[in-house]
């Protein structure tokens, strides 16, 4: 599929946003040319109107422009009076968003008191039960023609009362007649939202937002990708709500929301974020307001090649092709290189910052899931053998020329070097460098890997041109993406490495990561495989789907995330996912190997993918019985 550019964003090498409508939410614009907007949610009960309105008023000093409030019946949607009255007396005009699943009656209350209304096209009329069922159109068009019926009341009011509203698919939770037409698929998100964008037409009402979260990172920027170049087809041009639903918490979270949400924000698309953590919501906050800050100046960057036609799949995730070298390039996970370079001499304790430790009493290396592949050394000489699995890269002019040390060249050096090379030689190269006519006599090398690095400073941009540079010559070297991140915070750090890398590997480009900081080579290591986890390239760990709370929850959400990651983020590769309640439980137990669900207070279901295995546990043992079905699986291993 040849792709343009235009189809979903302005340019894949000039930085500006995808111009959107404006739509006013009571005191503020979302979209046009207003900035990007940050929200957050409440974790309290709506009943609650104190602790709603306390932990609402946190969350705006912290930098809320909207504050979202869960709605599940029509209760709680009438609540919502006493809430905004009190939050309007204590002097803060902060917009409020009604979060709507099942209830339609519980939307149109809250529409005639809130600013905007957000509701979910998988639960609001449709059903999931995991059904599949055959559709002709005929049949299909009437099931429209019953969410339409249901629909249009919440439209009017919306339209009598000035009220926006957030169309908000979760790829959680498609309904079963969408999952019948299009699967579980980014399509498929994007046709639940326009069904009721198109609806909302019809009415002429236009004070719309849409959104499409995923917990999987890759779908779900091909789903807001194939938003915007859908609405485009049917010239519609409403604001994108981002997200990465259910990222969990700590450092993975961040990583994870860096990763989908930057990856938009490079190509220009999205008008406001939230960051879904399982912690307290002010602490989402600081977290987006650091992603957008890194775009206020992005507008100056020097200018790149433009890229016409790019051959790639923006909608679907394939790993550009490349030739295996040793165990870079081909179908190989990424590798990861750490620069281990810096001091006097290399010691074993240096290892351990790159995921490996000698045991004297074993007399043997013990090797880390998230140990690195090839450590660069520069200039250093090793005065020790090194675990099987590592490698080294040294200085050309340092190079010990033996089966785990490879060389390390500029274009320059190794264009004139006349000594006998190595089986791998990596060659660092500017993308400033790449129009060179030099280039093309490495072309025929099987031996070179180019490790690419930017100064500019739209790098995702001026980096992914290069993938398409080679590949507009069919050249199939293996790439490794290098950058250094000096001079800013630990949280800077983290989540800007997240977006460069993040982007570049979701597209499918990059055989390898060098990422390098001030920071602790441990933490470089951490990150880098942070990022492979997120992007689903590289799997090291146990990956938490975790909820970030709301009023819906039923137990404890972080206590619990906490007590199930200490017990099983041993297990390599398994999913587990954590559901405050069941609103996305059992669509986003799909894309995880385990489930836990809260489904009435006090108590728990248990999922092994779609299908609930076990029912209404008390949450006392909840977490041993979840134990017990990763074990009767054949899915646990003791931890070393």
């Amino acid at each position: 599929m040849t792709v343009s550019s235009q189809d979903y964003c302005n340019s894949l090498t000039s930085y500006s946003r995808f111009k959107t409508r404006e739509v006013i939410v009571g005191t503020i614009g979302i979209g046009g040319n207003n900035p990007i907007r940050i929200q957050s949610m409440t974790t309290t009960d709506t009943m609650d109107t104190k602790k709603t309105v306390d932990q609402s008023i946190r969350m705006i000093k912290a930098g809320s422009e909207l504050v979202r409030i869960t709605a599940p019946s029509k209760r709680e949607a009438e609540n919502l009076i006493n809430i905004k009255k009190e939050i309007r007396n204590r002097g803060y005009n902060a917009p409020l968003v009604a979060d709507i699943h099942f209830t339609p009656n519980a939307a149109i209350i809250a529409a005639e008191i809130v600013e905007k209304v957000r509701i979910n096209p998988g639960n609001y009329v449709d059903k999931k039960r995991f059904n599949i069922i055959e559709y002709n159109d005929d049949s299909y068009a009437r099931e429209l023609d019953k969410i339409k019926n249901r629909f249009i009341p919440l439209v009017n009011v919306c339209k009598e009362n000035n009220t926006a509203m957030r169309i908000g698919t979760n790829h959680g939770s498609l309904s079963d007649r969408i999952l019948s037409r299009y699967g579980d698929t980014p399509l498929g998100m994007v046709e639940s939202a326009l069904e009721f964008v198109r609806i909302c037409e019809e009415s002429h009402y236009h004070d719309l937002i849409i959104s499409m979260k995923a917990s999987n990172t890759q779908v779900m920027v091909q789903a807001y990708r194939l938003a915007v170049a859908m609405m485009k087809k049917e010239s519609m041009n409403y604001p994108l709500h981002l997200g990465v639903t259910e990222a969990g918490d700590g450092e993975d979270g961040r990583i994870k929301s860096a990763v989908g949400i930057g990856a938009l924000l490079e190509d220009g698309i999205g008008d406001t974020i939230r960051v879904s953590l399982t912690e307290e919501p002010e602490l989402e906050l600081p977290v987006a307001k650091l992603l957008i800050d890194h775009y206020k100046e992005r507008g100056r960057h020097k200018k790149i090649p433009p890229i016409i036609e790019p051959s790639f799949q923006p909608y679907s995730y394939s790993k550009r092709e490349s030739l295996l070298i040793n165990n870079i390039g081909k179908e190989h996970v990424p590798r990861v290189i750490v620069d281990m370079s810096k001091g006097n001499e290399l010691l074993f304790k240096d290892l351990q910052d790159a995921g490996y430790i000698y045991s004297k009493k074993l007399d043997k290396w013990v090797i880390s899931d998230q140990a690195v592949d090839y450590i660069y050394i520069g200039n250093k000489k090793l005065n020790f053998s090194l675990p099987g699995t590592l490698s080294v890269i040294q200085n050309v002019k340092y190079w010990e020329n033996d089966k785990q040390s490879f060389p390390l060249f500029s274009l320059e050096e190794y264009l004139n070097y006349k000594g006998k090379k190595g089986t791998i030689n990596f060659i660092n190269i500017l993308t400033s460098e790449f129009s060179s006519n030099d280039l093309s006599k490495l072309q025929n090398d099987d031996s070179a890997i180019l490790l690419i690095s930017t100064n500019n400073e739209h790098c995702v941009a001026d980096l992914r041109r290069i993938f398409f540079e080679l590949e507009k010559i069919n050249w199939k070297v293996p790439v490794i993406i290098k950058k250094e991140y000096n001079k800013m915070t630990k949280n800077e750090f983290q989540l800007y490495s997240s977006i460069d890398f993040g982007s570049l590997l979701l597209d499918g480009f990059g055989d390898g990561v060098w990422l390098s900081s001030d920071f602790t080579n441990n933490i470089n290591t951490k990150q880098s495989f942070g990022i492979l986890q997120a992007t689903r390239t590289r799997i090291s760990k146990t990956e938490y789907i975790s909820c970030p709370s709301c009023g819906r929850t039923l137990f404890d959400l972080q206590k619990v995330t906490s007590e199930i990651r200490s017990r099983t983020n041993h297990l390599k590769g398994v999913k587990i996912g954590i559901m405050g309640c069941i609103v996305n439980g059992p669509g986003e137990m799909a894309d995880a190997d385990y489930g836990y669900v809260g489904t009435g207070v006090g108590q728990i279901s248990l999922y092994k993918g779609y299908e609930v295995v076990k029912r209404n546990i008390p949450a006392d043992i909840a977490v041993d019985a979840l134990i017990d079905l990763i074990k009767v699986n054949g899915d646990w291993v003791e931890s070393s």
